[in-house]
């Protein structure tokens, strides 16, 4: 099997290529989407351009980091831009079939099976209910809470940590 290449029952998670430009921008640029993302929805096609060659650019000893297709169309983009942080994103209107965790379990068992990490992180807007949820349901705990981390536009967010440590991910 190519390491690059993860497939759960519904989906394949890839490596990042140019081709998926049009359809992370999509995602990029949906506000829905990037209601609790780090920056601002993407304005033009350049700015995911640049975001798109950062992700390919990655170190493969820094980075576990996938593209998520679901039925030949890109979904979301899920892993680890930088381990041991897991990051997701994924286009709404796949929301709410549990795609999402269906491609974190399996990410989640890679990393965790193939990198040296005593634990896995999360940093997630407190509003976030539903990745809040989800990451629950991981096996993620909250570890603590931190006013005013990050300033994305012109609006500063607050952040919940989690953590999902591997003897708690051995248990489940």
């Amino acid at each position: 099997m190519n390491d690059a290449i993860v497939t759960t029952e519904r989906l394949l998670m890839r490596r990042a290529e140019v081709r998926d430009l049009g359809a992370l921008h999509a995602i990029l640029a949906n506000a829905d989407a990037m209601r609790y993302w780090s920056t601002p929805p993407h304005a033009t096609l350049h700015q995911t351009r640049e975001w798109l060659k950062d992700m390919m650019a990655s170190p493969e000893t820094e980075s576990d980091d996938f593209v998520v297709e679901f039925q030949g169309r890109v979904i979301g983009k899920a892993g680890f831009w930088r381990l041991p942080e897991i990051g997701y994103i994924f286009h709404p209107d796949i929301w709410g079939r549990g795609l999402a965790f269906e491609c974190l379990s399996a990410l989640i068992a890679r990393v965790l099976t193939r990198f040296d990490a005593d634990a896995l992180l999360a940093d997630v807007d407190p509003r976030n209910t539903g990745s809040l949820r989800l990451l629950d349901k991981l096996g993620f705990v909250e570890t603590r809470r931190a006013t005013a981390t990050l300033l994305v536009g012109d609006a500063w967010c607050d952040s919940v940590y989690l953590e999902l440590s591997r003897e708690n991910w051995r248990r489940r």
